[in-house]
């Protein structure tokens, strides 16, 4: 089968077309022809060299694809052959064929086509799970960065259905205004002082939804309120910070850091359950909407990857095959 092949870690360039075996389902498991990929910050990672697969699983880039099952493996039972699915995966998306446990497929949303639908699993399922994590209820104050992201456009959607009061920070004038059309009450240039004009708005975050790492630390925990708490979900902005636990201990906050992917099978398939329960009623009556879209040609990979890389994007990226 055709599949993105990384031999050696590095820019753009190390990605490349070539041809794998193709993969067979396993008990429980069934094997999908990929429709179209979902393009994310992880596969940038792990195409540099950052960002491994859990052991035994395909060193294929993707984490999300839709597709059509092509064969079931023994003991599945929901999925047939010509069911069309959207896969929460481990590795192997950018690739004609993949493989995922009978738990991490569910239908793709409502009216939503397959192509379209490649984008929407993997980033749902981050939110959802990691807001659990943070606790945010009804009325609290929720702080996305990257707003104008795939996450943070989710992100900010989804935390106003829940009732929050929804903060989103950006980096230009444009992004802002996606990130208020997209459900943030406050959008905030992060180019400027955040911190001071978030406390000023809301008094501060009970919840902070962190794709940044390192860099956003200090400010982070400057920026909560008391007793609130940091989800850190990526490090664009680095692994290593310094941290003030005078400040954490004063205002009784915590820090989470958590990765979807390396998540136990049976945690992923409740999480992909939630979402089709929770989330699907929310795109069908338009609480959520998709985020914008780029498509991109399966064979301009590298592509895809300038543009998710470039800062101007805006949304989400989606392979098509």
């Amino acid at each position: 089968m055709r599949a993105v092949i990384v031999e050696t870690p590095g820019d753009v360039d190390a990605l490349s077309i070539g041809e794998a075996p193709k993969p067979t389902p396993g008990v429980g498991e069934v094997l999908v022809r990929t429709v179209a990929s979902g393009v994310n910050r992880a596969d940038v990672l792990q195409r540099q060299g950052h960002y491994p697969p859990p052991p035994g699983i395909t060193d294929i880039i993707g984490l999300e694809a839709s597709g059509i099952v092509e064969e079931v493996g023994e003991g599945v039972e929901r999925w047939k052959q010509g069911d069309e699915v959207v896969a929460l995966l481990s590795g192997g998306g950018y690739a004609e064929y993949f493989v995922a446990p009978e738990g991490q497929l569910i239908t793709p949303p409502p009216g939503v086509d397959l192509v379209s639908a490649a984008g929407v699993l993997e980033v749902a399922a981050t939110v959802v799970s990691n807001l659990r994590v943070g606790g945010l209820a009804a009325g609290e104050v929720f702080l996305s960065h990257g707003g104008a992201g795939g996450i943070g456009t989710f992100a900010t959607q989804y935390a106003k259905a829940l009732g929050a009061v929804v903060a989103a920070t950006a980096g230009s004038e444009a992004k802002l205004q996606h990130c208020r059309e997209h459900g943030a009450d406050f959008a905030f240039d992060y180019n400027g002082d955040w911190v001071a004009e978030l406390k000023e708005a809301t008094g501060g975050a009970d919840v902070i939804l962190d794709i940044i790492g390192a860099k956003y630390l200090e400010p982070n925990v400057k920026a909560l309120k008391k007793r609130g708490r940091i989800v850190v979900i990526g490090l664009q902005g680095g692994v290593k910070g310094t941290l003030n636990l005078g400040l954490l201990l004063a205002k009784q906050a915590s820090i989470a850091a958590t990765s979807l992917r390396f998540r136990p099978e049976a945690e992923k398939a409740e999480i992909c359950a939630a979402v089709e329960a929770e989330v699907w009623p929310m795109l069908a009556d338009g609480r959520i909407k998709l985020s914008p879209e780029t498509r991109v040609a399966f064979d301009d990979v590298r592509a895809a990857h300038e543009q998710l890389t470039g800062g101007s994007n805006v949304g989400k990226i989606v392979l098509v095959h």
